[in-house]
């Protein structure tokens, strides 16, 4: 389904299904009054972004080092990828949904109120922020214990009553912080108005790392040389990501912008080889700018490389410069340093946690959207990316370059 066409739905349906079935809940509480449960087994919801499944991978972690903790999730089908990148959840606590169209939705969420009743889920955490598809996903998955983000007195979507307990969502906190709050928050014995009082510094979201694996690398480096025959290992790759999801194509670097750093780079720099990388429908894009950079070191690696390849090609490469997108987050579980171009969202809540550098003109409609917005914005003209210059970027890429270039081999 298209990006607009899922959020009416989450609109025009969500709100009278949370009133509904915010009310029966109510009533068949009141005659049954389910008892309360520690957390052990925890399921996570986060259906939308793969970016946010490995920004969300401390929180996980927290979970499964808890005594008798068993740790579940449920995404996307499209997305399940971001979450063998480091493979905190075993294969058989994933449960994945089709978003194609309403009808494989609505199947794979009755079976999925099945799924959960097998596992004997009794803990749902509710990582998406205003989101009212995940707030009757957390419902209806039987679980006694449901934690989630809510708006208190401030603004916010009505998403019915049903968190047991009710976390505040800090737009002052970068969003691993705010999941990791949600972690802390389920398994808490005590109470608290609000929730969560714990502090939570940056060594508590460091990211996991990936195992390099040379067997994956070597297949990498064959398949570089298939793209520029005159590639050997070892030598500098840098990697250009020029795309953005259709979530929000606002977050799109303008192609001459890229191009005029690759042709910087290739003039200032005899020795590395520029790689475009891309998913196989943004094969044109990829390959228009390599068409107009015209050099032979650079080359459109766009559908070359599976999903599952990207980590040993993060380990081969010496940086990425990329839009606000996934693979800003992916490269986070290796030492790849990446430059990322943000604009209508804020690095301040979203950079990536890996070695990473965000380039950020912080205009003062920047930035436009947010969780609350559900990401939509009327700008069609993206001046808090296009108005980042080529030679602002550059002045933060070349002193890493350049450091490179000068250790001795």
């Amino acid at each position: 389904m298209k990006v607009d066409t899922m959020r009416k739905i989450d609109r025009w349906a969500g709100m009278p299904l949370c009133l509904l079935l915010s009310v029966l809940f109510w009533l068949w509480e009141l005659v049954f009054k389910p008892a309360k449960k520690p957390a052990k087994k925890v399921l996570f919801l986060e259906l939308s972004e793969m970016g946010s499944a490995i920004i969300a991978d401390p929180a996980l972690r927290y979970v499964k080092a808890q005594p008798d903790a068993e740790v579940h999730f449920a995404i996307f089908k499209k997305n399940v990828a971001s979450l063998h990148l480091l493979n905190t959840i075993d294969e058989a606590n994933l449960y994945t949904f089709r978003e194609d169209n309403l009808f494989t939705l609505v199947w794979d969420t009755l079976r999925f109120m099945v799924w959960c009743r097998k596992k004997g889920i009794d803990t749902v955490i509710d990582m998406e922020m205003f989101s009212r598809v995940s707030a009757l996903l957390s419902r209806v998955t039987g679980a006694v214990n449901r934690i989630g983000f809510v708006a208190y007195h401030s603004e916010g979507l009505y998403r019915g009553n049903f968190l047991t307990r009710p976390v505040v969502y800090s737009a002052h906190q970068h969003i691993a912080k705010n999941f990791m709050a949600l972690s802390h928050t389920a398994m808490m014995t005590e109470e608290q108005l609000p929730f969560c009082k714990s502090l939570i510094t940056d060594d508590d979201i460091q990211l996991a790392q990936a195992p390099r694996d040379e067997a994956a690398i070597e297949q990498v480096q064959a398949t570089l040389k298939s793209l520029y025959a005159d590639y050997t290992p070892g030598q500098r790759v840098v990697l250009i990501n020029p795309n953005a999801s259709d979530l929000l194509p606002q977050r799109r670097w303008p192609a001459m912008h890229f191009q005029a750093v690759i042709e910087d780079l290739l003039a200032r720099y005899s020795d590395i080889l520029v790689v475009i990388t891309g998913a196989p429908g943004e094969y044109a894009g990829a390959q228009a700018l390599c068409e107009a950079v015209g050099n032979p070191r650079c080359v459109n690696s766009a559908g070359k490389f599976a999903f599952k390849q990207l980590v040993p090609l993060y380990f081969v490469a010496d940086m990425m410069l990329t839009n606000d997108s996934g693979p800003g987050h992916f490269s986070a579980v290796t030492p790849l340093r990446t430059f990322v171009i943000f604009g209508p969202e804020t690095p301040a809540l979203y950079s990536s946690l890996g070695n990473s550098t965000a380039l950020y003109l912080g205009l003062a409609c920047s930035p436009c959207v947010s969780a609350a917005n559900h990401r939509k914005t009327d700008c069609v003209d993206n001046r808090c990316v296009k108005d980042l210059l080529p030679a602002q970027a550059l002045a933060a890429i070349h002193p890493h370059l350049d450091r490179i270039e000068a250790q001795p081999t």
